[in-house]
């Protein structure tokens, strides 16, 4: 580089150098400056273009960062985003396939004769013994009278012990049935009490804490892997697994109650329908799919107020044609199609006043 033009560059540097450090408005004159002074003006100088340097490179990366969460604010609200499972989400699953391994077991039980029975080899379940320190309410079972047939008086020789665990909302108890063995001296006789019905035979849970669950889990939206640990607070953590297969053997035991709401719903001429749109979890695929809830109800000026829920994997009309059966009467619907190929065959469709204008003067002739 020619020497002038280093020079003019050097001055033009070292003036807003100046310029720079001491707010000087005017170019100073460098044939003033000594040595060490250029160098301690060049110093400062290099030291406020480093600065300047770090601070871009700080607003750069702050940039960066805002541009990503915007950029993800935005997919996130209006992108399509299909609903994806975690691991935890996932193990929902295996609530559901206990539920319904217990509800076949249940229902196969029911229909088995009792050589079937007799022959099924018997497993002895493995169960851990109920903890000594919650409160016990004794619970005694003696027969009506305690004298034999023969004239003699019973005495009593022994008794069995059974224990079922009960639920107040924050407290297990249990309750220890004691049910007395009496027995004949002169002719050998031995009664007891019978075991009182239980929902779930040989099961140790009440009907009161089975309540609790199916309440907890259907009514309040309590998952079960939710409910073990509230029951661990408690003072008994109850397995999931055990859980899940007390709802699938109630399921089955209030199936006969849910046949008779829909028979008792089905005896009235006027009736409402509606369906719903539900995610359900497609097993195995970790993934969601439309179903839907059927909901059939009476009407608001019935002495009964009825409402049964039809729950099916979607919205085809043979759904509805399957639980109304041979029903005929007038039915309230939206405009919907699946409804229409049941109307013609004894079923006279009522449109609501919320799809259809006319529904008032439809409504006055009912």
């Amino acid at each position: 580089m020619p020497w002038c033009r280093y020079s003019q560059n050097r001055e033009s540097l070292a003036a807003q150098g100046l310029g720079i450090l001491g707010g000087m408005t005017q170019r100073p004159d460098l044939d003033q400056l000594s040595a060490e002074q250029l160098r301690a003006l060049a110093t400062e100088l290099f030291d406020r273009v480093e600065n300047k340097e770090r601070a871009l490179v700080h607003r750069d990366a702050v940039i960066e960062k805002l541009t990503h969460e915007v950029a993800i604010l935005k997919r996130h609200k209006y992108a399509r985003r299909s609903e994806q499972l975690n691991a935890v989400q996932g193990k929902l699953l295996d609530e559901l396939i206990d539920s319904d391994l217990a509800a076949i077991e249940a229902e196969l039980e029911q229909v088995m004769t009792e050589e079937q029975k007799a022959a099924r080899p018997k497993q002895k379940p493995k169960r851990t013994p109920l903890p000594p320190e919650l409160p016990r309410t004794l619970i005694h079972h003696e027969p009506d009278n305690t004298q034999c047939q023969c004239g003699c008086q019973l005495k009593r020789i022994g008794e069995d012990v059974s224990e079922k665990l009960d639920y107040v909302p924050g407290e297990f108890t249990v309750e220890r049935h004691i049910r007395g063995k009496w027995a004949c001296d002169k002719c050998e006789t031995l009664i007891q009490a019978p075991v009182p019905p239980q929902v779930i035979d040989k099961g140790i849970p009440t009907a009161g804490l089975l309540a609790q669950v199916l309440v907890a889990k259907y009514a309040d939206h309590l998952p079960l892997y939710r409910q073990k640990r509230i029951f661990g607070r408690a003072g008994l953590e109850i397995p999931r697994s055990t859980l899940a297969e007390w709802v699938g053997a109630c399921g089955v035991q209030l199936q006969p109650l849910a046949d008779a709401l829909r028979n008792t719903l089905l005896e009235h001429n006027v009736l409402h329908a509606d369906e719903t749109p539900v995610s359900m979890l497609a097993p195995g695929k970790k993934k969601t799919h439309k179903a839907y809830v059927w909901a059939y109800c009476t009407t608001p000026f019935s002495d009964l107020k009825v409402t049964v829920y039809d729950f099916a994997p979607s919205r085809a009309g043979k759904h509805a044609r399957t639980f109304l059966g041979d029903w005929q009467g007038k039915l309230v619907c939206d405009d919907y199609a699946g409804y229409k190929a049941g109307f013609g065959n004894g079923i006279i469709e009522i449109g609501c006043m919320a799809h259809y204008p006319e529904s008032v003067f439809i409504w006055s002739m009912l």
